[in-house]
């Protein structure tokens, strides 16, 4: 294939390449695939490898068989496999050197590997294998039934077929051991199968369910996630991540998979920190240490007498540790001042509501701001009076104007206030009525208003 500056000549190479099609500037190359493995050496010359990585379940257990076969495999192929008194059906996941990192990641030796490749899936198998594969839900729920009228302390999660339905694999979750003798016996006279039962842990049973986890995203475990190492709450404290079971369990009820991934990180960056500086002494008394900040690489303190917390860098904590051990105690701690990042950029707090030490606005502030803002467009929304102004709160014949319009003695909007004549004012309501602010409105308004309550109106 050609650029598209020089096209491609008689020869079927490039015209305008020096190269001849062999330059890598992903022009002529772009769409060539490099095989990374050409330069690792075979275990025979005319044989690729003879052990084959195979999934079953759509990728939820893999297992390794022996190709003693003529036939080449390739990858994502429907081969028939040597099952348990008969024959199963699985998908060609790994092939050729690979397979031999595969074994050595999950310590299998050569030798162990019995299982035999038989053939090529046919049109037939592949019918016989998706047929067993619809009995599995209605198996599934049956069994669910069964266990609980046994009363077993047990949770069955997943029912696999062999590919000739003579065989079914029960994967089940459970906190003890469970006596699933009876129940075996139940099992096998209702389904007509030869019975395993397979124990797993709750992360290998969120793995096989699936879901999607509190970052939005699908499950680790159910998509790329094959070995699960373990994860306590040590790994939490290192991250300074507050020790709150519903926020550090996953989907599986155990400790997430994802506090492992940054913790070699954060591991590195408190390797500059002092070691056994929990406590210091001053002579305001003992300093307990409560946290460490590794992004502002700053230590906090606080007494036991008090609540207040003092930050410190680490070169004064390495300075008072070292005062200690030679018996003497400093005066006082020598915090620092610590600036929002708002404060370094100049915004004021009250511009933009609440902000925290990152410099981001809360949600509780956005959402205040929007009602607010909600309210005022609601008020402008109203309908006008008929006069062209917009109504007043509170609105009567007691209240100045303030200015913004006609005042009410010009305008009368009940026709029947003419024929009863003037009001008097209410001297008990006027006592109750609050004093007028310095924003008063000005001399002449409140003279015209005042016409209203005298006799000569």
């Amino acid at each position: 294939m050609g650029c598209g500056s020089c096209g491609t000549g008689t020869d079927g190479k490039p015209g305008g390449c020096k190269s001849h099609g062999s330059c890598s500037t992903s022009g002529c190359n772009r769409m060539n695939a490099y095989n990374w493995l050409s330069a690792l050496p075979l275990s025979d010359a005319s044989k690729p490898y003879p052990i084959l990585e195979v999934s079953f379940s759509n990728g939820s257990r893999k297992d390794f068989y022996k190709n003693n076969t003529y036939h080449i495999f390739e990858k994502d192929q429907w081969i028939v496999l040597e099952g348990t008194g008969g024959i199963d059906i699985g998908q060609v996941s790994l092939t050729g050197e690979l397979v031999k990192l595969q074994l050595k990641k999950y310590r299998v030796q050569e030798d162990a590997v019995v299982k035999r490749v038989l053939r090529a899936a046919t049109a037939e198998d592949l019918d016989l294998y998706h047929a067993q594969k619809e009995r599995e839900k209605t198996i599934l729920i049956r069994s669910r039934a069964i266990a609980k009228e046994f009363k077993l302390e047990m949770k069955v999660c997943e029912v696999e077929l062999q590919a000739d339905g003579k065989k079914a694999t029960f994967f089940y979750t459970a906190d003890s051991r469970v006596d699933f003798r009876e129940l075996i016996k139940v099992y096998a006279t209702d389904f007509k199968v030869k019975v395993e039962m397979r124990q797993i842990g709750a992360r290998q049973e969120s793995a096989k369910v699936g879901g999607i986890g509190s970052c939005g995203r699908e499950l680790c475990c159910s998509t790329w996630l094959t070995d699960f190492k373990s994860v306590n709450t040590n790994t939490a404290r290192y991250q300074n991540l507050s020790i709150n079971q519903t926020k550090l369990s996953g989907q599986c009820g155990r400790l997430k998979c994802c506090l492992n991934y940054e913790l070699d990180t954060y591991l590195d960056a408190l390797s500059v920190f002092p070691e056994h500086a929990e406590q210091i002494e001053t002579k305001q008394g003992r300093a307990f240490l409560q946290k460490k900040d590794i992004f502002k690489n700053l230590m906090w303190y606080s007494f036991a007498s008090s609540n207040k917390q003092y930050p410190m860098t680490i070169e004064r904590v390495k300075e008072i540790l070292s005062l200690n051990k030679k018996g003497v105690f400093p005066d006082e701690l020598q915090a620092i001042e610590i600036e929002s990042a708002s404060e370094r950029k100049g915004i004021k707090s009250a511009d933009m509501g609440f902000v925290n030490d990152v410099g981001q606005i809360t949600l509780k502030a956005l959402e205040k701001k929007n009602k607010n803002h909600k309210h005022k467009n609601n008020n402008n929304n109203r309908p006008a009076t008929p006069g062209g102004n917009k109504p007043q709160q509170n609105a009567g014949p007691n209240r100045p104007n303030m200015g913004k319009g006609p005042s009410s003695a010009n305008q009368n909007p009940n026709p029947n206030q003419q024929k009863r004549g003037p009001q008097k004012p209410n001297p008990a309501r006027q006592q109750q009525r609050p004093q007028k602010s310095a924003t008063a409105p000005s001399a002449p308004a409140v003279e015209k208003v005042s016409g209203i309550f005298s006799n000569e109106s």
